[in-house]
Formats: C-alpha cells, structure tokens, sequence
C-alpha cells in the first residue's frame, strides 16, 4: 500500500465526505444533547456540550478544507499529502469520537460512532500509503490515546468549574483547563512530526507529555479530593507520564530521533 496515490484519492475524498457527516450529526445532537444534561439535573454539562460540540464542529470541517489540499496532493503525486491527512484523520478521530460521551451518559443515540470509526480507518490508511514502521505507528496510537484523554481532561475541568462550591478547586480548575487543550494540541502535532520523522518531533513530544501532566494532575488529584475517589481525569496525565519517561529513555530517543530529517 506505500505510496498508492490512488488509494490516497479514495481515502481523501471520503474524508471530505466525512466532515459534512460531522457538521450533520453534530448539528442534529446538539440541542437534543443539551436538553437532555438538563432534564438529567446536570445544567453545567448541558453548557459544556454546547461549548465543546461547537468547537469539535468546527474542528471536524475545519479538517474536512484540510482534505481538499489533501487530495490535491495524492492527485499530483505529492509525497507530503499523506502526512497532511494524518493530521486531517487525528482531528476528525476526536471529532467522533467525544459526542459519544455526554450522550451515552444520559442513554441517547451516538451516531458520532460513525465518524469515529471512518476516521480511524482513514489514520490507518494514510499510515499505510507513508509506509510507516510498525513500531512508529505503535507509539503514534498510545500517543494518539493520551491525545484524546487529554482533551477530555480539559472539557472535565470545564465541567468542574461550574459546579465545585469550594474556592481553591474552583482556581485550580480555570488553570488546569486550557493547559490541557494546549496538550491535546501538541499531541495531534507530535504525532505528525513523528510519523513525518521530523528532527522536532523529540522535543514536542517532551512538551505535549509535559503539557498534559502539569494540566492534567491538578485537575486530577483536585477531583480525587473534591469526589472521594479516583478521577478518570488522571488517566491522561498518567498515560503521558508512562510516555515521556519512555521517551526519555535511550530506546525511545533513539526511535523517535531516527532517521528524522
């Protein structure tokens, strides 16, 4: 499969498909979502949803423009077009993949699961086209997953924000919450320039598992106090700890570092 323009074609037409799919459903659950966190008793995650599904909207098309040039490139035999809808495939894989949340938690359709699931395909199918080692592809997916736990870290702290009463959770919330979106970020960035072997590619991924740990910590163990028990929250910070000691590590520096132009 390395190098088939023609596959490249097909995959990136189907994701310019898949954005207007996004826009669609996206548009459909936003207020049957949101009246739903409602009826649930839980108006903060009903102002969530509206904030959160309107930036993954955007994000979602956003990645569907990406996929115009994308096409382009396969069209004309561009050997960057691949990298591009990695990016491209990353953005629409979370685009999918949280609406799912907010709406299974109150027992209504996810529809979104069809976005998620064409997404990850096309991620792999644009992996396979560069001929990537399997063991980039490995590191790409665990980094890929502290990607999305970190972004949910950042619309969990968003949620928080509205509902804790105690003033210091309250300031530890507001600044754990964009630290955590900045890390989502520098995640999806990492795993370009990884895949791409680009000499940055080492040092973003020091950055983005840092990112992720000085945002998702405090919003973490802050839960733990704030609930009683253990967060989801901490998984992401936790999953990026696990990633940046491997990186820092002579076998995962070398990995990465390797043949990086």
């Amino acid at each position: 499969m390395k190098g088939n323009n023609r596959l490249g074609v097909i995959l990136a037409v189907v994701g310019i498909l898949t954005a207007l799919l996004i826009l669609y459903l996206l548009a459909a659950t936003y207020m049957p979502t949101v009246e739903g966190k409602i009826l649930d008793g839980r108006p903060d995650e009903a102002i969530t949803v509206r904030i959160v599904y309107a930036l993954l909207g955007w994000a979602g098309m956003a990645a569907g423009a990406l996929w115009v040039p994308v096409l382009y490139g396969f069209i004309d035999g561009k050997d960057w077009a691949w990298g591009w809808g990695v990016v491209a495939s990353s953005v629409q894989i979370l685009s999918g993949f949280f609406p799912m949340i907010p709406a299974a938690s109150i027992n209504l359709p996810t529809p979104t699961v069809s976005v998620f699931i064409i997404a990850f395909v096309l991620w792999f199918g644009m992996l396979a086209i560069g001929g990537v080692e399997k063991k980039i592809i490995a590191l790409a997916f665990v980094s890929g997953l502290a990607y999305v736990l970190t972004f949910i870290d950042g619309v969990g702290a968003l949620s928080r924000y509205q509902t804790s009463q105690v003033s210091f959770p309250i300031g530890m919330y507001a600044m754990g919450q964009l630290i955590n979106w900045w890390g989502a970020v520098a995640w999806a960035a990492f795993i370009y320039g990884l895949v791409k072997r680009k000499s940055w590619a080492y040092p973003l991924g020091l950055f983005a598992a840092s990112l992720s740990m000085f945002g998702g910590y405090p919003v973490g163990l802050t839960d733990v106090f704030q609930i009683g028990r253990f967060s989801m929250f901490l998984v992401a910070p936790v999953v990026s700890t696990a990633l940046l000691i491997y990186m820092l590590l002579p076998t995962g520096r070398k990995m990465i570092e390797g043949e990086a132009g």
